[in-house]
């Protein structure tokens, strides 16, 4: 009888064996780490391409400047380049790169917390709170420096968002009620903007470049002052990249996985103002960016926000500074300000996308 029985169980082991060396053993594990390889490549080109973006955003302007100039702009305080490095391009380059990340981010959060991809950081009326307030602020209070208005946008932004929440529902607010009492706040703060600039001369001559969205007037205060609000809301909104995964499986399933909806959505919000409040003080209300960034970049990650909030921080600066450096070239011997070159680019790319969808 055992002689009978053995041969049933000894091929078991060999079989196994045989099994797991296999290279179609796995076929799971060998594509997730093939699709990490690629993505990881990915976010690497992504990189080099930011950096070759900030070299010619310090190279580029009305004097163009070699890269053994700008090396030398960088390092040597008694070159002629120095000033112009110094002073005017790096400051200015720095701020692009955050704002950039800032607005990427946030608009990545935003399509994936209201569940709507034509979702940009401006759908809640954030943007628009935070400009309100800015506005407010220098026309009754003469505020006139990014240090000041930094405070109120972003006591703009969190009000903004508060009434937003209330509108739509309070805790039963939905992503659809979220985004239509967004937009008819945006459309009624936008308003008050507009009448505020137009019935103040001097509010007017402050404003004009800033309400376009511009990066012209960088220096290093400025990027000091709003670095800590953009870092901050870029660490809360990195962190919740899995959580906000979870809740895209629904509320329900996001219980059932250990997360709090209420405690995402709160935390992503707080993200989204922190980075909008900081980047609309800075360099004023710049469009397309955190609507164009997140397609863009799902198109070569997927919908997880594991990935796509590293590339949206990586490639939205990219996009920010590239039309920033154009806007320089075509303007010459002036230039465009980069709110304008993004809304030119931008428009046709959303005409497009709505018309797809």
């Amino acid at each position: 009888m055992s002689n009978r029985r053995a041969p049933l169980f000894r091929p078991l082991e060999p079989t196994l064996s045989a099994t797991l060396s296999s290279p179609t053993a796995a076929p799971g594990v060998a594509s997730t780490r093939r699709r990490v390889g690629v993505r990881a490549a990915g976010l690497g080109t992504g990189l080099l391409l930011l950096v070759a973006v900030t070299v010619l955003s310090i190279a580029v302007g009305a004097k163009q400047l070699t890269l053994v100039e700008v090396w030398h702009g960088l390092v040597s305080p008694g070159s002629p380049e120095h000033a112009v490095v110094q002073q005017m391009r790096l400051p200015r380059t720095l701020l692009g790169l955050l704002a950039g990340a800032a607005l990427g981010v946030a608009g990545s959060l935003m399509q994936a917390l209201t569940r709507n991809p034509l979702a940009d950081p401006g759908l809640l009326g954030i943007n628009a709170g935070a400009s309100a307030a800015v506005a407010t602020a220098t026309a009754l209070l003469g505020v006139a420096t990014v240090r000041g208005w930094i405070w109120f946008a972003l006591l703009g932004a969190v009000v903004v968002t508060v009434a937003v929440h209330a509108v739509g529902g309070g805790r039963q607010a939905t992503p659809e009620r979220l985004a239509l009492a967004g937009a008819a706040l945006n459309a009624v703060l936008y308003s008050f903007v507009s009448a505020v600039m137009l019935l103040d001369a001097a509010s007017l001559d402050r404003l004009r470049f800033w309400t376009v969205g511009s990066l012209a007037t960088a220096d290093f205060t400025t990027v000091a002052t709003v670095a800590p609000f953009i870092l901050a809301g870029l660490l809360v909104g990195l962190a919740g990249a899995r959580p906000l995964n979870a809740l895209a499986l629904g509320d329900d399933a996001a219980r059932a996985l250990g997360a709090s909806p209420a405690l995402i959505r709160a935390g992503t919000v707080t993200a989204v103002t922190l980075l909008c409040g900081a980047a609309t003080a800075a360099c004023g209300p710049i469009v397309f960016v955190g609507l164009l960034v997140p397609h863009l970049v799902r198109a070569l990650t997927g919908p997880d926000l594991r990935w796509l909030l590293p590339y949206a921080a990586v490639l939205a600066p990219v996009l920010l500074l590239g039309a920033d450096v154009l806007g320089r070239v075509l303007g010459r011997p002036g230039e465009l300000q980069v709110g304008l070159v993004t809304a030119v680019l931008g428009g046709p790319l959303f005409l497009r996308l709505v018309a797809r969808r």
